[in-house]
């Protein structure tokens, strides 16, 4: 069994590098990166609504009542809106309001997802190796938009960009803490992954409509709106394109 638990987490290690693709963005220049920030936070959008409609909820719904699921989804997102409120009301009772609070909600959401995504590795190789390694490349493929949009994200709500590589790494490296969680609970896992994928979609709704979509809103140009939104039905698209791909 030592040997499966190397596979489980050097498996989970490598999900978690996926994180360091924001080191692309590194030589580009601050002008640049600017202009691409709201580009990049339309894809964000995008890629955490599909990942929450056409991902975790579909995937929710194949073990759970839909009333559950969506009782628990409900419950993330209003636990992640106090939160929120919290997070920007003590910042602005010392007089200032320029905090961006939905960084640290997407950084909660994806250690969320991430920390799922470990289990469900953990998981596949209980049951052999060769699932196990096809169950790891099908989350690599679906992990790299949403690990670009999650980049976006903390660069746009002020992140400097060592800052920001290094935070999505750490939340990336809870799929090594769920990984380990799901190899040594692997007989009662399923129960608590009922809540929590229900639970991430919650999250990920939130942050992609209360917060990234009005971040959109706020350009007045309409090309500058319609590129944005094309930006964010390219995110959904590639959550879609990434499921179907590997869904079998």
């Amino acid at each position: 069994m030592v040997h499966l638990l190397f596979w489980i987490i050097g498996s989970s290690l490598v999900v978690s590098a996926i994180s360091l693709i924001g080191v692309f963005f590194f030589a580009m220049k601050r002008n640049m990166l600017k202009k691409m920030l709201l580009i990049m936070v339309g894809f964000s959008a995008g890629s955490l609504m599909g990942g929450a409609f056409l991902h975790l909820l579909p995937e929710a719904l194949e073990n759970t009542k839909a009333l559950t699921v969506f009782t628990y989804t409900l419950i993330a997102f209003a636990i992640f809106f106090v939160i929120e409120r919290f997070l920007h009301w003590h910042h602005c009772h010392e007089g200032k309001c320029n905090f961006h609070a939905f960084t640290y909600m997407n950084l909660i959401g994806d250690s969320i997802h991430n920390f799922i995504d470990g289990m469900i590795i953990a998981g596949s190789y209980i049951v052999n190796v060769p699932f196990g390694i096809i169950t790891t490349i099908a989350v690599i493929a679906h992990e790299i938009p949403q690990e670009i949009g999650d980049f976006a994200v903390l660069l746009y709500g002020g992140f400097k960009r060592a800052k920001a590589l290094m935070f999505n790494l750490l939340s990336a490296l809870t799929a090594v803490i769920g990984a380990i969680v799901g190899y040594f609970i692997s007989s009662s896992a399923a129960g608590f992954t009922d809540f929590l994928v229900p639970f991430a979609a919650g999250g990920f709704i939130y942050i992609a409509a209360s917060d990234l979509v009005p971040e959109i809103h706020k350009t007045n140009k309409l090309k500058e709106s319609a590129f944005s939104f094309a930006l964010f039905v390219l995110g959904v698209l590639f959550v879609w394109i990434f499921k179907m791909i590997f869904s079998h």
